[in-house]
């Protein structure tokens, strides 16, 4: 998919981003959790440091160069990296995608 022709809905992003994190932590453990918008990376995913790495490879790999997904991030202090939630991460890549 080319992602510079076909912009993608909040639903479709919310999707997108819900099953690259069952890539990551596992259907398994997906199954246990309710994954929301407001789903924080840390808290409610409980993800490891090397798990949101690899979360951001992929949506790096999707999205190419469309989306700076790490410039974005380093942009943050640890508070609000801690903090990241779904919801953030879709309104940043609907901003890009505009």
């Amino acid at each position: 998919m080319d992602a510079a022709v076909t912009r993608l809905t909040y639903q479709e992003i919310f999707d997108l981003l819900k099953q690259f994190i069952t890539d990551v932590i596992g259907e398994e453990f997906v199954e246990e959790m309710d994954i929301e918008p407001q789903s924080s990376f840390t808290k409610d995913l409980e993800m490891d440091s090397i798990e949101i790495v690899s979360f951001s490879e992929k949506i790096k790999a999707h999205f190419g160069k469309e989306i700076d997904f790490t410039g974005w991030l380093s942009g943050m202090d640890l508070d609000q990296l801690i903090n990241l939630n779904l919801d953030q991460i879709i309104r940043y890549i609907e901003e890009c995608q505009s």
